[in-house]
Formats: structure tokens, sequence, C-alpha cells
């Protein structure tokens, strides 16, 4: 499970590793290109979105409250650098957080909600 995990993390297949997990940013490929595993019935739905939320969130906010507490900052330059370090972890974040959902999924052999 953890090794599928750590594929996932990186964009790879959790199966074995080579093929591409993703053919655009967040939208998973229907099969992997190396080892034909199929992905097109597994959906991650509100799990990326969630884990992505919890992990940004327990970096920035004791680092907002750390800085806000110890210097003196503008307002307006406060609010640019803490939205620009949220946005950018949130795009790093998002895709391999749905790649380790997606992989855990994957890895309990969970039917999927779209399988017939």
């Amino acid at each position: 499970m953890f090794r599928a995990a750590g594929r996932a993390l990186i964009g790879r297949c959790p199966n074995c590793g080579q093929g591409k997990l993703f053919a655009t940013y967040l939208k998973q490929v229907h099969q992997c290109d190396a080892c034909q595993e199929q992905f097109s019935h597994i959906r991650s739905d509100d799990g990326a979105p969630w884990l992505t939320i919890l992990v940004v969130g327990h970096i920035v906010v004791p680092l907002l409250l750390y800085v806000e507490i110890n210097y003196t900052i503008p307002l307006v330059t406060s609010l640019a650098i803490w939205f620009s370090i949220t946005l950018a972890l949130t795009l790093i974040t998002l895709p391999r957080a749905k790649g380790v959902i997606l992989s855990f999924i994957w890895s309990t052999n969970a039917p999927g909600s779209e399988r017939d």
C-alpha cells in the first residue's frame, strides 16, 4: 500500500511505477501505458481537496501565526505573501494528494463507483 502511495506521489502508476498516472494536471489516465492496469473506475471525489486542505493548513497556519506574532509586517504585504504561499502549496499538493487517494483506493481493491 505504501509503495503504491510513494509511486503515486511522483505521478506514476501505483502498480508498476513506470506509466503516468495523470493525463493532465488532475485528469487520471484510463489505464497505465506500461502495465495496462485500469484506473478509469476509480474516483477520488472529495478526498484530494480534503487532504490538500489538511496538509497546506498544517504548514501555513503555524508559519503565519509565528510570523505575525514575532514580526511587524504591513497588512498588504502580509496578505500578498500568505496568499502566494498558500496558492503555491495548494497547486503543488493537489495532484499529489489525488494520486495518493487513488493509490489507496487501488491498493485496497475497492470496486469503484463506475465498475460494471
